[in-house]
């Protein structure tokens, strides 16, 4: 049946509305001045296959790993009307233990629904999903972003679980997450705005099946995700065939000091060859493939890439294909639907027990945060080969992950508080590049002073822009930020950060942005400087001070 393109773009803008309704009411009804302000969380809407037929405009590290955990939840557990799964393993389609994941199945047609007795897969007719980062969830230090060995020590680790049945909470699962995190009210609280996000996404479906009918609904899915192959199909039609290569350093893993490899091979194969689809149907079908779909023309290869490491720089497969998943549709510069079928054209292959691949008992906090933007920066560098018109320089590289906790005075009760600290972006190829932005893997917003030091025991006393740090170019990389907070009680006090023993690097003859930096002030005026990746106790009045990364440049001035 021919796509009328009409009804195609009126559903792709009715379930990314949906998405975006579920972050919404996610933000509204959180606790935390991490989801609230930050908006540290993601929505998604997904067809009864599990494959992702619209994102919110939320964080791409969630959006592209998400799907993993959608399939984790639907393999795993006997879904009804009404249930929900948790989960934030990483190694069963999480990222890192603080982002948990909440699945709900929807039910448009009841009747399909079986007993336990006769079917005991799901029927579901749609999934939503929500992510978000909560701001403590257990382990050996405050905001569970610690320097660890091994993931045991990193937080509360949950498989597959469901945390609703049948429209009820399992208060026993609840109770048990609870009992081993610093914050458990504020924990209850976010975790409810997540089932309030997963309500509406799901209320929302109903209501555009009840107008449309859900064969066409359905329907409109599937023709989203061949929409959206085609469109990849056409962009990878335009690309020089061949091989690029890349590699790109992490500054170390925390625990010792050797620089950690990343290295990528993307292959483009030529545009007039259409290879047929070896894999098995169930790899088809856990990569997103249809039966029509052609075998991949693009292999994006991270052979050679460092072992995974001791510290907690490793990141998951869900990561790195998340990575891709970011790269390859800004390539696009295009409103393209994100859907999975984007993904369709493209095989990743990631060898495991590697840096881009870890399995247990890898730590495995940072890799969400940092080792993702150090993959997209390798992405970045290889494509620039391909089509530098499109590429821009290095961006800062590195989320700067800053956790506070200790006592409350106020309250007698513990807190943890936690942040990314923006950077520069790196110039592209016909302007400069943005001053003190998230940028990437990430998309949140900063915790503003006033929420800061109204939620927790802490003063800012400096935040604004790094002048000069942006790398010099035809085109000047965006400066990084300032940000120094004072404790107001004894604190313990970590960093997950990189960029700091190399600068972002420039494209086209541009300059490297300044490397990061970090420093303990102390009431006298004297500093402290420190690593990139640190855990140290801060007593009252003492102050940290984060000095995030520049851009690189672009061209030559």
């Amino acid at each position: 049946m021919k796509r009328d393109p009409i009804e195609l773009e009126i559903f792709k803008n009715l379930f990314h509305s949906i998405a975006e309704e579920m972050g919404a009411a996610l933000r509204r009804t959180a606790f935390s001045p991490n989801i609230k302000e930050r908006r540290d969380y993601s929505c998604a809407v997904f067809d009864r296959d599990g494959n992702v037929i619209a994102m919110g405009d939320h964080m791409p590290v969630h959006l592209g790993s998400m799907p993993m955990s959608v399939r984790a939840a639907i393999e795993t557990c006997e879904l009804g009307p009404g249930d929900m799964v948790m989960l934030n393993d990483p190694f069963t389609g999480g990222t890192h233990l603080p982002d948990i994941t909440l699945v709900a199945p929807v039910f448009i047609r009841r009747s399909r629904v079986h007993s336990h007795r006769t079917r005991r897969k799901a029927l579901a007719d749609f999934y939503v999903a929500s992510r978000a980062h909560h701001a403590d969830v257990g382990g050996t230090y405050p905001g569970s972003m610690g320097l660890c060995h091994e993931i045991y020590q990193e937080g509360f680790r949950i498989p597959p679980v469901k945390l609703m049945r049948a429209g009820e909470i399992e208060r026993d699962v609840l109770s048990l997450l609870l009992a081993n995190v610093r914050t458990p009210r504020e924990r209850e609280g976010d975790l409810g705005a997540q089932i309030a996000a997963c309500h509406t996404g799901s209320h929302r479906l109903e209501e555009i099946c009840a107008r449309y009918g859900l064969p066409r609904t359905q329907r409109a899915a599937a023709d989203l995700l061949a929409y959206s192959e085609e469109l990849m199909q056409a962009f990878l039609d335009q690309v020089p065939p061949g091989t690029y290569r890349a590699e790109d350093f992490l500054d170390n893993d925390g625990i010792r000091e050797t620089p950690v490899k990343i290295s990528v091979a993307i292959t483009f194969h030529k545009a007039t060859r259409r290879r047929q689809n070896r894999l098995s149907p169930a790899a088809s079908k856990a990569f997103g493939f249809s039966a029509k779909s052609s075998a991949p023309r693009v292999s994006v290869d991270f052979t050679g890439s460092d072992p995974q490491v001791e510290g907690s720089v490793n990141a998951v497969e869900a990561i790195t294909r998340s990575s891709c998943f970011y790269v390859f549709r800004c390539l696009l510069q295009e409103d393209v639907p994100a859907t999975a079928g984007l993904m369709r054209p493209i095989d990743v292959i990631v060898p495991e027990r590697t840096i881009v691949n870890a399995v247990p008992p890898a730590a495995v906090a940072g890799g969400n945060v940092e080792t993702s933007q150090r993959i997209v920066d390798v992405l970045l560098r290889a494509l620039a080969q391909a089509v530098p018109d499109r590429i821009p320089a290095a961006a800062s590289g590195t989320m700067n992950n800053l956790t506070i906790g200790g006592i409350d005075p106020h309250t007698g009760e513990p807190f943890a508080y936690y942040e990314t600290i923006a950077g520069g972006m790196g110039a592209r190829p016909t302007k400069n590049g943005v001053s003190g932005v998230h940028t990437h893997m990430t998309n949140s917003l900063n915790t503003p002073a006033e929420a800061l030091e109204y939620a927790y025991p802490l003063r800012v006393r400096k935040y604004g822009l790094r002048p000069g740090s942006g790398g010099a170019g035809r085109h000047r990389g965006g400066d990084g930020i300032v940000r120094e907070i004072e404790m107001l009680t004894d604190a313990e006090v970590t960093l997950l950060a990189d960029r700091r023993t190399r600068g972002p690097w420039g494209l086209s003859g541009g300059t490297e942005g300044a490397p990061g930096q970090a420093a303990i002030v102390r009431p006298d005026g004297s500093q402290q400087l420190l690593s990139g990746k640190f855990n140290v106790r801060l007593k009252k009045g003492e102050r940290i001070r984060i000095e995030s990364p520049g851009g690189g440049g672009w061209g030559i001035d």
